[in-house]
């Protein structure tokens, strides 16, 4: 029987067939020019990576739990036994950055799933369709731009109550209306195209262009989209722990972190310094992979280069 994945090895493991090697061969190349054509965007994709594996890994990296008090040791400088320092009831800072890095990593993926699920449907359908289709997503953008986005998700949370899931709703609600528009002139860019009509005259269906033609053309657009507003996302997330509607404590967040540290922060700064760079650098490689993804992916940036 023919196997089209993958090939039974003499010993008994699995190896890839010569088409998933040649996927592979591609993907590695690509990575590779964009490693030379982009090497800070590459440098901070590698930082990313590093960042979702200690996400994954916190319980295995973190030397200590995130709710280990030890009076003894409060406020105690950076050292061997604390690579952070420690925080005014002696906890360990660099296990609660680590344990922080999963409240930004969920927040942030989930909030971004959520948003461009929503932006894609709103904004193909509304460009694809045109008429009253686009009338109708365009006025319930227009609706939902009208609210001041931190004042609605603190609005929301205040009803909902405080929690991961209902800091991505209000937060994937707020994103989804802005990203909708830019994947509304995507579609409508492509529609416009001569293989769309192509399509339409042989018969084709609405969904099979939307599959086939709309959606794979417009993918780079929510690609480069996702990866620019993971960054704002965990921006908004540690604004919102900092002002006490984050994730509820015990369970560390890096905005929660500065908001503990600020009566310190003259005489200790390290409570602050940490986790704020932690912040620093996760925004900063989110923003610097999106836009070198923009640059490759858009076909006006790439055609200018």
């Amino acid at each position: 029987m023919a196997q089209n994945t993958v090939d039974a090895g003499a010993h008994g493991y699995f190896r890839p067939s010569t088409a998933d090697r040649g996927f592979l061969v591609r993907q590695a190349a690509w990575a590779g020019r964009f490693a030379r054509n982009k090497p800070l965007p590459a440098a901070c994709g590698v930082g990313v990576i590093v960042l979702l594996l200690v996400a994954v890994f916190a319980e295995q990296i973190a030397p200590q739990a995130y709710d280990d008090f030890a009076p003894r040791d409060r406020l105690q400088g950076a050292s061997s036994s604390h690579l952070m320092g420690t925080d005014d009831q002696g906890r360990d800072i660099f296990s609660r950055v680590v344990y922080g890095a999963r409240v930004s990593i969920v927040v942030g993926f989930g909030t971004i799933l959520l948003s461009q699920t929503l932006a894609t449907l709103i904004g193909v359908s509304s460009g694809y369709f045109g008429g009253w289709i686009d009338t109708l997503g365009q006025r319930l953008v227009d609706t939902g731009q009208a609210f001041p986005g931190l004042v609605f998700i603190i609005s929301l949370i205040s009803i909902f109550g405080q929690g991961q899931t209902q800091i991505i709703l209000a937060l994937g609600l707020v994103l989804t209306f802005g990203s909708s528009r830019v994947i509304r002139g995507a579609a409508i860019a492509v529609r416009q195209n001569a293989f769309v009509e192509a399509a339409q005259a042989t018969g084709a269906g609405h969904g099979r262009i939307l599959l086939r033609h709309i959606l794979p053309n417009v993918m780079p657009v929510i690609i480069v989209g996702a990866t620019i507003q993971l960054g704002a996302a965990i921006l908004v997330e540690s604004s919102l722990s900092f002002l006490g509607y984050g994730v509820p404590p015990p369970f560390p967040s890096w905005g929660r972190m500065l908001n503990d540290a600020r009566q310190w922060m003259i005489n200790y700064p390290h409570m602050a310094m940490f986790p704020g760079l932690a912040i620093f650098l996760t925004v900063y490689a989110f923003n610097m992979l999106g836009d070198g993804l923009r640059d490759v992916l858009d076909p006006r940036l790439r055609g200018s280069r």
